[in-house]
């Protein structure tokens, strides 16, 4: 089983899918694959900047309530 790819990693690996797809660098025989593989990045990316999101708003709370306290 392979490692999940961390935010900085999925995101090279999808832009240099994106660059091979916009100058034509990839045949019609996998750009399917290409496709499917650029659409589990991006769904990787958005899944580590939400719990990122996550974890700073709970720091923050965190922080405030310890002001008011």
């Amino acid at each position: 089983m392979s490692k999940e790819p961390t935010y900085a990693e999925a995101f090279t690996e999808l832009q240099q899918i994106v660059n091979e797809i916009e100058t034509g660098d990839v045949s019609v025989d996998i750009l399917a694959l290409k496709v499917k593989r650029a659409v589990q990045l991006i769904r990787i990316c958005k899944l580590k900047l939400s719990s990122t999101e996550e974890e700073v708003n709970l720091i923050l709370k965190e922080l405030e309530d310890q002001d008011r306290a």
